[in-house]
């Protein structure tokens, strides 16, 4: 199964348990007044939406390349996440915040009710359903989110990983999972002790986890939309394989960045043996560009530049660069 489709099949099973789980979330918070019950379905339907937006990131992304934009769309991979993050926040966190905060000051000023107008059992049995429709979700993202790891830790590969599509379902769903536990604990409160201001609590720290989550997307989405660089094992694997190709003395300048998960452009300065004739260096890059995109698939876009410069400074006796040193010209 292909790349693309592996980030599709994740986000559709995310959008169909969201829209499902939405949907229960408002009938339970009509039946029985809970404004965390209702923050809740707020921030489904926004998940929702999330997921759509992610899907036509993912079609987008496909679109060939044209003559207004020869480098393709991937970039579109990069700009629905970053709407995404924007959207949790609006949606989903805002609206949780300013509920919370506007029910609680209702109620201290003895202006609302003590405890729920209808029956809490809907509550408990519509969040404790969408906890586990949640917890299908989100084993399915970590399965995924699995594979990216490669030996890395949680953090370093959602702060490293250039598809931001896993993450960004499994940060959904493991913020939808504390969400509705925050839920439950807040309606259970709420029940209990017959003050309605726990309730409102909830609706609070809903809207801060989404306004956290939320800031965290954006930062990450918002770097890769810049343009960042391919990963610092590509680069050491360019300089191997370019070293391995005849005629290729070194590689003097690396510069790089990514447009999409999969689509990086590649630019490179590279020192060639002075005795090559204009054929023999032509057929030595064209070996060059042939090797790194066997061994990089995604490395769409190649560029070299022949550096004569390079000879000169092994002539003068100076030692080849290291390529933490070649990567920081």
């Amino acid at each position: 199964m292909s790349h693309g489709s592996n980030n599709a099949r994740v986000v559709i099973a995310a959008l169909a348990g969201n829209a499902l789980i939405a949907l229960s979330k408002f009938v339970a918070a009509f039946m029985t007044g809970s404004i965390a019950t209702l923050a809740e379905a707020i921030h489904s339907v926004a998940d929702t939406a999330n997921q759509l937006l992610l899907l036509v990131g993912l079609r987008r992304a496909e679109k060939p390349p044209t003559t207004l934009h020869p480098f393709g769309h991937a970039v579109e991979s990069y700009f629905w996440p970053f709407m995404v993050s924007i959207l949790i926040f609006a949606l989903g966190g805002l609206f949780a915040l300013v509920e919370g905060i506007r029910d609680l000051l209702t109620i201290l000023r003895g202006n609302g009710p003590l405890g729920h107008q209808g029956s809490p059992y809907w509550s408990y049995a519509v969040l404790g359903t969408s906890i586990l429709f949640e917890g299908m979700s989100f084993r399915v993202a970590a399965a995924e989110f699995g594979k990216l790891r490669n030996g890395r830790t949680v953090w370093q590969t959602l702060m490293h990983a250039k598809d931001p599509t896993i993450p960004v379902v499994l940060a959904e769903d493991s913020a939808a999972l504390v969400g509705l536990v925050t839920a439950f604990l807040a309606v259970l409160a709420s029940d209990l002790t017959g003050w309605h201001g726990f309730d409102a609590i909830g609706s609070f720290l809903i809207g801060l986890l989404l306004a956290a989550v939320a800031y965290f997307l954006a930062k990450r989405t918002h770097s890769l939309l810049l343009g960042e660089a391919a990963s610092e094992d590509d680069r050491d694997k360019v300089d191997e394989v370019a070293r391995g190709v005849k005629g290729v003395l070194g590689v003097r300048q690396l510069l790089s960045m990514h447009l999409g998960p999969q689509n990086v452009i590649l630019a490179m300065k590279v020192g060639f043996d002075r005795s090559l004739t204009v054929a023999q260096l032509e057929t030595a890059i064209d070996e060059l560009e042939g090797q790194i995109r066997e061994a990089l698939p995604h490395m769409r876009y190649i560029f070299v530049e022949p550096d004569g410069n390079y000879q000169l400074e092994l002539d003068a006796g100076r030692p080849s660069e290291l390529p933490e040193q070649k990567r920081n010209r």
